[in-house]
Order: structure tokens, then sequence, then C-alpha cells
């Protein structure tokens, strides 16, 4: 952590010094670039920056306190327990910033959702979990913006990705990566029997386009013309793209858009998220013994979460929460689910830290 925390003062300096360089200032994307990932930085940089300068206040407070000078013994005594608290205090926000690794201030994420196991009612199940999505957002005062979707004639999605942007966007939302069951009465069952469906979600922040470089070469373009529920034709113009990935094999498309150049950039900008996130997992392997009592780690074919309507509970298996709030989280209301398992990764971040103190 304390690397993690070096490197990013550094990167952050580093970006100092480039928005006053007249080169990357006269080169407007390295300068848009440079602006984005300077703010991602900034709070996470500048909390470490006071952190450092309270270490060395109470360094310098603890020899004067071991001194000879009298008034000086006397004033550093009584400045100590104040210092110190204001840096535990620091510290406690620094692991909070820091979960979630290097990307933990990103404040661009795509977010994907799809219907898993139960046919329609789980596209209605992933609907759900977007409007939950949706409305969370909103009052977080985060930005929302749908990439692509595949809906079912019941109003359901197949599946749907969304780019959401704002402060502590990805460190949040991370914690949704994986599967989600959902026990209910279905709208179509006739006999008032519980079905128990299932959708996966995907979280990965989104990189920079200097981050992730994919040039056309990179991957196959198909267009087609873009169909909704049913195969119905949206329109005869051959304004869907599907990009195909030759290193990786993934597969994006993008048909939400009438223009051909509109769909391209949205499922570029999907394509870099999987092609970094591909990437990030392999560092993340690396890193496994260290990572692996962590909550948020992203495994989508892991199991996280259920949503009984029934008894209005919503149980997160990782932690053991069990909350009757189902209504309120369903609607929107997510906070108390992230905050639980915030707090329980900063507590085992804690405990790792100081097992190798």
């Amino acid at each position: 952590m304390r690397d993690l925390l070096e490197k990013t003062l550094h990167r952050f300096e580093e970006l100092e010094r480039q928005l006053v360089d007249p080169v990357i200032l006269s080169d407007s994307p390295k300068l848009t670039a440079a602006i984005r990932e300077h703010g991602s930085l900034n709070r996470l940089a500048t909390k470490y920056r006071r952190f450092k300068e309270l270490n060395l206040q109470i360094a310098e407070a603890r020899e004067l306190a071991e001194g000879d000078d009298l008034d000086m013994r006397e004033l550093a005594e009584a400045e100590l327990p104040g210092l110190i608290e204001a840096r535990e205090e620091l510290w406690n926000e620094l692991l909070t910033l820091t979960l979630g690794g290097a990307d933990a201030n990103r404040t661009r994420c795509v977010m994907e959702i799809r219907g898993g196991t139960g046919g329609d009612e789980a596209a209605l199940f992933a609907r759900d979990l977007y409007e939950m999505y949706k409305r969370h957002a909103e009052t977080k005062r985060w930005k929302i913006e749908v990439l692509d979707h595949s809906a079912t004639e019941l109003g359901g999605f197949k599946e749907i990705s969304l780019s959401i942007e704002g402060e502590g966007v990805y460190r949040e939302l991370q914690y949704e990566s994986g599967g989600h069951r959902v026990q209910r009465v279905p709208a179509t069952e006739t006999q008032g029997r519980i079905h128990t469906s299932a959708a996966t979600v995907a979280v990965m922040p989104e990189p920079e386009d200097v981050e992730v470089d994919i040039k056309p070469d990179d991957y196959r373009l198909d267009k087609f013309c873009a169909s909704g529920p049913g195969g119905q034709h949206v329109n005869k113009t051959e304004s869907a793209v599907r990009l195909t990935h030759y290193e990786t094999g993934i597969v994006v498309q993008c048909q939400d858009e009438k223009s051909q150049h509109k769909n391209l950039a949205k499922a570029l900008r999907v394509l870099k998220a999987r092609v970094y996130e591909v990437k990030r997992e392999a560092e993340e392997k690396k890193r496994s013994e260290e990572r692996k009592t962590l909550v948020g780690s992203g495994d989508r074919s892991q199991r996280i979460r259920t949503y009984n309507f029934p008894d209005n509970r919503v149980t997160d298996h990782r932690i053991g929460l069990t909350l009757y709030k189902l209504d309120q989280i369903i609607a929107g209301n997510l906070q108390p689910v992230t905050d639980a398992l915030i707090d329980y990764d900063r507590q085992q971040l804690r405990d790792a830290f100081a097992a190798t103190e």
C-alpha cells in the first residue's frame, strides 16, 4: 500500500509539472488527459502528502519531547496527541481511498449487466438492477450513460452496458461485480410460486486513451443493421457495429445510436475498458495472496448477493451481511451495503498492513 501511495504522489507531481509545460499545453488531447488524471489523483495525493508532513511533525515533536529544553518539551508533549490523532484519521481516509488498488480513484467506469439463469425473469431482474444503479447514481450525482443494450419483448434486458462518471464511482461500484440472485414470484407466475433467477454484473475502470492505445489494425470491424426485441428492424442502414479484438478475442457491439460513428466511439470505450480489465486482472493475480481476503475482487462468477422479495431481505454473502431493507435498496439506496463492504475491506487492509510493519 505504501508503494501505491508513493507511486500516486510521484505521478501526481509529474502531472503538476506537465500542466505548466508549454509542449503539453499546446497539445489539446494530452492536456485534456493530463487534467483528468490530475483531478482523479488530487484527493489521494494531497492527503498522502499531508500524511507524510504529519509523520515528520510527529518525529520532530517526539525528539523535542525527549530533549533538555523544558519549555520545548512541554510544548511538544502538548502537541503530540493532536498530531497523532490527525494522522490516524488521515490514515483511515487513505485506507478507504486505496480500496481497489491503483484504480481506486478512477472517476469513470463501465458497468455491464447480463441476465443469467431464469429466462425472461432473469432479464427483468437485470432491468431491476439497472434501475437500482441508475437511481443510486442520481443520488450520488454521478453521470450515467447507456452505451448499448439488448431488450426483451417483456421489457427486460438480456444485457446492458453503462458508462458511469463521478467522484468515487469505481471505488464504490467495484463491489457490485459478481453474480446477483433474486427470489420472488414473477409477474408471469399464475400459481404464486417463488422462482429463483440470476444476473451478472461486471464493473471495470474506464482507462484514459493514453493508457490503452487500440488502433484500427488491432480489431476487426463488422457493420450490420440494428435490431430490436424479437428481431424487428430498428433501421435499414448499417449503423450497428461489432468489434473483435484480435489479441484477446474480446467482442463488443453497439447499436444504440442511429449514427455508425457514435456507435463505433461507444464500442471502442467498452473495448478499451475490457482490454484494460484483462491486464488489470493479470496484475491482480500477482497480488492474489495480498488481496485474497478483500471482497472487491471483481470475480463475476462468484455469487455475491441474494435479493429475497417475500422476506424483503438482501444478503451479501461475502461478509455475511443481511438487511431487511430490500424495498429501499432496490429503490436505489445502496449506500448501507456499500458502506459495510468498504468498512470490511478497510479493516482487512489495515490488518494486512499491520502484519507487514
